[in-house]
């Protein structure tokens, strides 16, 4: 448990760097969509530390897939799950999403389809070099007798 707390730190301190830049993207959006022209003080502290810590959050989950103890769609299960309160709790917060009905299941609908995206993708890429590495193998196997 140590090793995936302190996993989770070093993960979550290196993509906490980028919270900020993130903040800057997200305010760029709200200016171009909302016509937006500036932004209080309290906002931007509030973005900025409630970004920072999004990121922290969302770089540390990373850690739950060295636990081998869980397995894969246990740790996806828990990934998204942490990841979409954090979101949903961060959008809330920066005002960003009201709590109405279809605001929230338009949010729920958007981060599940993304997330699974995201992992068909991953699972794309990694099955291919799977394979190639497999073959590469049998190749060489076969090459050794």
């Amino acid at each position: 448990m140590k090793k995936f707390v302190l996993d989770f730190i070093h993960r979550g301190l290196i993509a906490a760097s980028a919270g900020p830049i993130v903040l800057a993207v997200v305010y760029l959006i709200l200016k171009e969509a909302r016509g937006i022209e500036s932004f209080s003080v309290d906002e931007i502290c509030l973005g900025i530390f409630s970004l920072t810590a999004l990121a922290f959050l969302a770089g540390g989950m990373n850690a739950i897939y060295q636990l081998e103890r869980i397995p894969l769609m246990g740790a996806i299960s828990i990934h998204g799950a942490v990841l979409y309160l954090g979101y949903l709790i961060t959008y809330i917060c920066n005002r960003w999403l009201s709590c109405g009905l279809l605001s929230l299941a338009v949010f729920t609908a958007v981060f599940v389809i993304g997330y699974a995206i995201i992992w068909i993708v991953i699972y794309s890429i990694i099955k291919k070099s799977t394979t190639r590495l497999n073959q590469a193998l049998k190749e060489k196997t076969k090459i050794s007798f």
